[in-house]
């Protein structure tokens, strides 16, 4: 960082990401190396034979120009190896060894295209030494790519909520193993969209263990703004179950991405309405389609003791919470559980309005609770002040990372950032802000860490009601051999998800699997319990 200048212009790489792609043709050329000498030092002797001496020099020739390479290569790796992410300085030789480095695929061509030609005019020498040659000239295709260190992981993924605290609702989109077969056949319930084999439909009987009686309606149509959701009776819990779907198609990307505030069209005595355009939307088709299609009414017809709970997950969440705001004029009683929504939902009154019925659940250092425009620009200021502040090399902090990642550990114990008075040496980013920031705004402060100004457009937004945070108790590794993890639950504040944290679990913290995990330690683990409601803040039924 930045990116290198080689012939005339600026490349993706910078001079400090050759570390890893270094080491790595390092060691293939090495190998190679060693592989060739042994061949030669094994062989030589039986080199007697017609254009043995021709071997013979190939061989010797092909050695010394592997022992150019592995010696331009060390430079490089060594090189880049040279001063931090915003202090190239050190590295400025960099653009020389990649010069000379290229410099030197010509010769390799051309003694691997000479190697091939003489093979294949028929050289009478030991098998041996004839396919070494072959091996060379086929292993010669050249490893030197610039690699770039990532996980992939969906931002958004599908939802699988809960019936009230127990029951699950899954991905509607693949049967489990195990998972009674697809059926043809006349259902009890409305189903819309698609399913026609009853695939998505036996999984979720599978995963909930309800019966098609209990489903009243199921709805698979998905377009931007309008989710999947379905409708069923949990009769253990006495209650009309709302499930609504999260992120699982191009569509409800869509649906994320319209991100843009739109005042919530609500009974309620609040003032201040603004909500999430793409999440309100969606919450506003299910609502109609559950009023005016009369879903709702035939559910309470059928249990008119039962009272409405409505969940989902991620964007369903989202959903969900707004959904419950919607219906809460005609069912007082409505209760919602959020698993994992969105933070930037709606506006702080209609978060402290939702608090008395509207219960969220969110694990770890999730990234979605955490999400929201104001808070995507507060990250990207606090990276580049990062950035501009390393005083390690990026090979080490990618080193360190992946240690963390594979064993775990406390990353606080790998500072990267200058102490004290040192800042002031770098007041100033190499690269400049206007460079890096896509709208210059007077907001910005390069070294300032108070959260930025919202634009008119994109207000501070907050999660729904009241968050119930589950976190994992201790450090534990990756591996599969390590002690199951242990997880706490505590009453959280708002304020505690007001930042992005980065970290390895950011993402996979969001699966609905790896969150129906820890509620399941929660309940198997007798001494982990909620702790008391915050003072000054109502009561919720949670049971």
């Amino acid at each position: 960082m930045p990116g290198m200048v080689l012939f005339g212009r600026r490349w993706a790489i910078a001079s400090d990401d050759l570390v890893f792609p270094g080491f790595f043709e390092l060691v293939v050329r090495v190998l190679w190396w060693i592989g060739i000498l042994t061949l030669y030092l094994m062989h030589r002797g039986k080199l007697d034979c017609a254009g043995g001496a021709l071997l013979s020099s190939y061989l010797i020739v092909l050695m010394i120009l592997l022992a150019v390479v592995i010696c331009t290569v060390s430079a490089i790796m060594c090189v880049s190896m040279r001063g931090t992410i915003c202090n190239p300085g050190p590295r400025k030789s960099m653009s020389k060894l990649l010069y000379i480095r290229l410099a030197l695929f010509f010769p390799e061509m051309v003694w691997a295209s000479l190697g091939a030609a003489w093979v294949a005019d028929g050289v009478q020498c030991d098998r041996t030494v004839v396919n070494g040659i072959i091996a060379t000239v086929v292993v010669r295709t050249q490893i030197w790519c610039p690699a770039t260190l990532r996980r992939a992981s969906p931002c958004f993924i599908s939802n699988r909520t809960i019936s009230g605290t127990t029951k699950s609702l899954p991905r509607w989109s693949a049967m489990p193993q195990g998972a009674p077969s697809c059926r043809s056949r006349t259902t009890d319930y409305d189903l819309v969209g698609g399913d026609q084999l009853n695939c998505h439909f036996g999984s979720i009987l599978h995963t909930t263990g309800l019966q098609y009686r209990d489903f009243i309606h199921v709805s698979f149509h998905d377009k931007v703004y309008e989710l999947p959701f379905l409708v069923a009776l949990d009769h253990r819990k006495e209650s009309v179950v709302v499930a609504v779907r999260g992120t699982m198609s191009l569509q409800d990307v869509l649906t994320d991405l319209s991100a843009e505030s739109e005042v919530l069209d609500v009974e309620c005595e609040v003032q201040d309405r603004l909500a999430h355009k793409g999440i309100s939307q969606a919450a506003r088709y299910v609502y109609r389609r559950l009023i005016n299609d009369g879903i709702l009414s035939q559910a309470f017809s059928i249990a008119p003791e039962y009272r409405l709970v409505i969940v989902g997950h991620s964007l369903g969440g989202g959903a969900a919470a707004l959904l419950a705001t919607m219906l809460r004029a005609a069912y007082p009683q409505v209760r919602c559980y959020a698993f994992s929504p969105p933070r930037g939902l709606w506006s702080k009154a209609l978060h402290e309005y939702s608090q008395s019925f509207i219960v969220s659940l969110v694990l770890g250092k999730d990234v979605i609770p955490r999400l929201s425009v104001t808070n995507l620009e507060d990250l990207k200021r606090r990276i580049l002040r990062v950035v501009a502040h390393c005083n390690k090399p990026k090979y080490k902090i990618l080193l360190h990372g992946l240690w963390y990642e594979l064993f775990g550990g406390n990353p606080n114990n790998f500072p990267t950032e200058l102490d004290g008075g040192d800042q002031e040496v770098l007041t100033q980013p190499l690269l400049g802000e206007q460079s890096l920031l896509t709208r210059w705004s007077p907001a910005y402060s390069f070294s300032s860490d108070s959260p930025l100004d919202s634009s008119p457009k994109y207000p501070p937004l907050y999660p729904p009601g009241r968050i119930i945070h589950l976190q994992e108790e201790g450090a534990s590794g990756r591996f599969g051999c390590c002690s199951a993890a242990h997880y706490s639950a505590k009453w959280s504040h708002e304020a505690e998800f007001s930042k992005i944290l980065i970290g390895p679990k950011m993402l996979t913290d969001h699966m609905p699997d790896i969150l129906m995990r820890a509620l399941d330690s929660l309940v198997s683990d007798r001494a982990a319990c909620v702790s008391c409601p915050a003072q000054g803040v109502s009561g919720v039924d949670v049971a």
